[in-house]
């Protein structure tokens, strides 16, 4: 017997030496990460909200890691095609995605073809903000409240045209879900992103948007756009006179965009903490809080990888209500 267990013993050590061996690359390779740039995708055009979230985070992100960190936009069919380049880079800690809630919790449901699966790609990091989608219109549309909209849209049938910064989108998704709730039927027209949705918007070619409320916020405040409501329970401090959809007559309409930080799968555990940790520590920090709060924009602190699976069950089941699918 002692023999036996000597002999077992023995064995063990080269599976455990070469477990060690194994593991110290990673540890190495930790302990220098980063010693390059790192790139940040941004799976929407530049001046979006998406866009928005994410290049005060990435300075502030570059700073704690010493290092640059470049924002990417790659942007197309409602953020696939940026989350998509994502789930396939090397997982070495240089590519990451900005993800979004359309990204890692609506378009599993929307798309029939989606190019990545939005859990098993990825390593979850850390969730970063949230914001309601606004619903505004060009002053000179002729549409003076959320009643007068819907309303109008009775009246007109598919006649009203709303944009949205893409198919999938959560300006998409609300403003489905909207018709949904008040029984009418709208026009949706998908662009390329927020930015050349507003300028449609602003130069009158469309009359109606729903879009998350930091890109639309400055033109709120000009005077250049009109806000019926936003889509979130409460009030938005930068906006507080604004009624919520829910105030307005529709008690359970909610409908939030959000941001996360993802990595390819297979990260190290190791890098994949170093992440973590800077990411939490800005999210924390007082400074990155006000500067998203005068964007109408909260940070969001909340376990990213249980928070994804509840939201991708609440979209789903709301993708499925509205009948929305896209090849």
């Amino acid at each position: 017997m002692e023999t036996s267990t000597r002999r077992r013993q023995v064995l063990a050590l080269p599976v455990a030496a070469g477990a060690v061996a194994l593991a110290s690359p990673w540890r190495a390779y930790a302990s220098d990460y980063p010693s390059k740039p790192i790139r940040m995708v941004v799976p929407f055009p530049a001046g979006g909200p998406t866009d928005i979230v994410a290049r005060p985070f990435a300075q502030a992100l570059g700073e704690g890691l010493k290092q640059s960190v470049v924002v990417d936009n790659r942007g197309g069919a409602g953020g696939s095609i940026g989350a998509g380049m994502v789930a396939t880079a090397p997982p070495d800690g240089y590519t990451l995605l900005m993800g979004t809630v359309g990204t890692s919790a609506i378009n599993a449901s929307l798309y029939k073809n989606l190019s990545y699966h939005p859990v098993k790609d990825f390593t979850p990091i850390t969730t970063v903000a949230t914001a309601p989608v606004a619903i505004v219109v060009h002053p000179g549309a002729g549409i003076a409240s959320l009643s007068d909209l819907v309303a109008k849209a009775k009246a007109l049938p598919n006649g009203i045209n709303f944009g949205s910064a893409g198919n999938g989108t959560p300006g998409h998704l609300a403003g489905a879900m909207f018709c949904a709730s008040a029984h009418i039927q709208l026009m949706h027209v998908p662009y390329k992103g927020s930015a050349p949705a507003i300028t449609e918007l602003l130069g009158g070619q469309i009359p109606l948007m729903f879009d998350p409320l930091q890109s639309v916020l400055p033109h709120i405040q000009s005077g250049k756009l009109k806000v019926l409501a936003i889509t979130s329970r409460q009030r938005a401090s930068v906006l507080p006179e604004v009624r919520t959809v829910a105030e307005s007559g529709y008690p359970d309409f909610e409908a939030t965009a959000w941001w996360a930080l993802f990595a390819p799968a297979g990260l190290s555990p190791a890098i994949a903490q170093r992440l973590r940790a800077e990411s939490e520590r800005i999210v924390r920090g007082a400074e990155f809080e006000r500067r998203l709060a005068s964007l109408g924009l909260q940070t969001m602190q909340v376990p990213l990888a249980g928070f994804q699976q509840s939201e991708a069950a609440k979209w789903g089941a709301a993708v499925r209500a509205t009948g929305l699918s896209i090849e």
